[in-house]
């Protein structure tokens, strides 16, 4: 094995577990540690250059960082079933009880003269607003709604988003200087592109939800409702009600929204049902349980098969029962039981069985190219069209996701836009900028709290059932207080401060071995990756983190590392006698649009 390259970024990027599996690469620890200092309007701003919305996201996001949590997996002794640092609540901590951020704000830059049109006012969108507004742009974004937020207001109902946080955090955006064209919806493609625009951004998202043509579907269609229009009809107060017994289909995060709304609406009796397995539900585990804490049931492995009804009245619906039938190959099938089908009596169903893209106002004719499944054909990393001066991005780009990766894809298209505007080619893209600092801080003291907290995850208090389900608009998670939210984020291990090791100091005294809690250090002959892995003090079994190998030392042995299961603890660094270890906190700030972002065009050849 050769050295590890600790100076290429990407290393020490993917040990970070958390930061690395954000699509926005959010620094989780660096928010994190200043939570713990109680600077919770500095936590707040590292949120929301990366994320933007912290207070949406701290109650809303899907969080892929928390899988990822190293915390997860090396806990096994302290917990029969590890759980990660509660990243997502921590970041709602920050935008709770942060002071007045709006002076902190970007400064808007004098105008460039180009202007920039974002269809759609949901994530996506406001994200590519918010990074280009500041450089001088003349952006306006148009959405056939009276609030800007699009899916963040219309679906995600208001017991897990307050709308004042979402008209906070929009409001930063819209301060700004960006213009907001409220109940405008655009009709034509062409149309807009007449209008002059040096640039246009599509982030309407995928507002069409699917239905399922069954029979009776047309029969009893006054009570039969697409999930996600049903959803916005009770954001803006259109529907107020619903049917004492309600069926709700699908597995997704919409259909947890759908339950929980009517169990709040007047639905007594409320159950999801769904034809996968419940592990294979899409829906967020964190989801799934919220339902089922409100005493909604799910049945699983029911296929539907038709909606019944009595004279255009529907009375319920039938179902056949399956199972899941895996082939050699693994390959899933649903096969009946051969029970009898089970008929469930309901007053209405809500239909969340997926969505999908819908672009009627975009006409085939106008130089954009879609693939078979009506998705734009884009260049992945630009986000760039067929139609070189018009970019997708949020579920509109790729189909349906969640708002944080229209987040990323904003932030990915705004590179794309200004390197465009200012005769770039949009497929290179500038490195991002990293940083090491050692925090040592004495010969054995670092600038970090380094003790690790056996604590387990501390749980975010509910209010009480009898006043959230009374309302759709009662905010049912009530979030950490100060003090909880220190000692959760205690629970962080500083995956981010790395041992970074230094051979020519190194005397190969073994300290840092013996001393080393998790095993993870090995000094051994060196051979291929496959031949070391096994031979290790502690066998590292993860393939996908890479191992870290020094160059060779005096003895003709290399040192061996395995990053996946360390706890960047220190000790390592406080034992050696040498300095042969250091405790250096790796920072990513990841590129955004902006003159850095035009640097790597010097190296190309390509005038600005």
């Amino acid at each position: 094995m050769q050295r590890t390259d600790t100076a290429n970024p990407a290393y020490f990027h993917k040990v970070v577990d958390c930061q690395y599996a954000c699509p926005a690469h959010t620094p989780v620890p660096e928010y994190i540690r200043l939570i713990a200092q109680g600077r919770y309007g500095d936590a707040y701003m590292v949120n929301w250059v990366s994320n933007v919305f912290p207070g949406i996201l701290g109650r809303t996001c899907d969080r892929p960082c928390e899988p990822a949590c190293r915390r997860g997996r090396v806990e096994e002794v302290n917990a029969q079933q590890p759980e990660p640092v509660a990243i997502c609540r921590l970041k709602r901590a920050a935008a709770d009880m942060k002071e007045d951020v709006r002076h902190r704000m970007p400064t808007v830059a004098p105008s460039n003269g180009r202007r920039v049109a974002c269809v759609g006012a949901g994530p996506a969108s406001l994200t590519v607003a918010r990074d280009l507004a500041p450089l001088g742009y003349d952006v306006t974004v148009f959405d056939g709604e009276a609030k800007a937020g699009g899916f963040m207001w219309t679906q995600i109902p208001r017991f897990r988003l307050p709308e004042s946080v979402i008209d906070e955090e929009v409001g930063y955006i819209l301060g700004l200087g960006v213009r907001f064209e409220a109940n405008r919806r655009i009709e034509s493609m062409k149309a807009l592109l007449a209008q002059d625009y040096d640039a246009v951004f599509v982030g309407c998202g995928a507002p069409r939800g699917r239905d399922l043509d069954l029979p009776g579907r047309r029969e009893a269609a006054a009570h039969v409702h697409i999930g996600i229009d049903w959803l916005a009809s009770v954001s803006f107060g259109h529907v107020t009600s619903i049917g004492q017994r309600v069926i709700v289909l699908g597995g997704g995060n919409t259909a947890m929204d759908c339950c929980r709304s009517a169990r709040r609406l007047g639905g007594s009796d409320v159950k999801v049902i769904v034809r996968s397995g419940f592990e294979e539900m899409k829906a967020s585990p964190w989801e799934k349980e919220d339902a089922m804490h409100e005493g909604i049931p799910i049945l699983n492995f029911h296929v539907p098969k038709a909606f019944v009804h009595e004279g255009g009245r529907l009375t319920g619906m039938t179902f056949e029962i399956v199972q899941a039938v895996y082939d050699e190959r693994g390959r899933r099938s649903l096969v009946p039981t051969g029970e009898p089908d089970r008929f469930f009596p309901c007053d209405d169903v809500l239909v969340a069985v997926g969505q999908e893209n819908a672009f009627p106002w975009i006409e085939r004719d106008c130089g954009l190219a879609f693939d078979e499944h009506g998705l734009p054909r884009l260049a992945k990393d630009t986000h760039q069209s067929t139609l070189p001066q018009v970019f997708f991005g949020g579920d509109a780009a790729f189909g349906p996701k969640n708002i944080i990766t229209a987040v990323a894809h904003g932030h990915e298209a705004a590179v794309s836009i200004d390197r465009f505007l200012h005769g770039l080619d949009t497929t290179q893209r500038p490195a991002p900028m990293v940083n090491l600092m050692s925090q040592k801080m004495g010969i054995h003291e670092w600038s970090y709290d380094n003790d690790t907290s056996v604590d387990l995850r501390y749980k975010v208090p509910w209010a009480k059932a009898e006043i959230a389900l009374a309302s759709i608009k009662v905010e049912v998670e009530l979030g950490f207080d100060a003090a909880t939210a220190f000692k959760e984020a205690q629970r962080c291990l500083n995956c981010d401060v790395q041992t970074v090791f230094a051979e020519n100091a190194c005397i190969e005294c073994d300290a840092c071995v013996d001393i080393c809690p998790m095993d993870c250090i090995t000094f051994t002959e060196n051979g291929n990756e496959k031949d070391i892995r096994p031979r290790l003090k502690a066998p590292a079994l993860n393939l996908a983190q890479d191992l870290y190998t020094s160059g060779e030392l005096k003895t003709g042995r290399i040192m061996v590392k395995d990053e996946d299961v360390c706890l960047h603890c220190g000790l390592c660094a406080e034992r050696c006698p040498t300095g042969a270890w250091d405790m250096q906190k790796f920072l990513l700030r990841t590129t955004q649009a902006g003159p850095r972002a035009r640097d790597a065009a010097a190296a190309h050849g390509v005038a600005a």
